[in-house]
């Protein structure tokens, strides 16, 4: 709930009637990450570190499911936050 209050974002960080729930459903008895690699699929070519999970179930935002046992499921109910905004 603070971390979501600090960037700003008064309807999450709680799951509760009325706010927007983004939930991740973990399988800890499978869950391990992969080493971090960098990849240049930004938009303009520019580096990211990217770093791969086992062991998520599912993952729901905003009451959408977005993946499922690792695979994006097509939806995109996120947004791109900028600064808090």
């Amino acid at each position: 709930k603070d971390a979501a209050r600090l960037f700003g974002l008064h309807d999450q960080g709680v799951l509760m009637p009325g706010m927007r729930a983004n939930v991740n459903l973990i399988d800890f008895e499978n869950l391990n990450v992969a080493p971090p690699k960098m990849v240049n699929d930004l938009p303009t070519g520019a580096s990211r570190l990217l770093q791969e999970a086992n062991g998520y179930i599912a993952t729901i935002v905003g009451g959408e499911l977005a993946r499922e046992n690792g695979q994006p499921t097509g939806a995109k109910p996120g947004k791109l936050l900028r600064g808090g905004k």
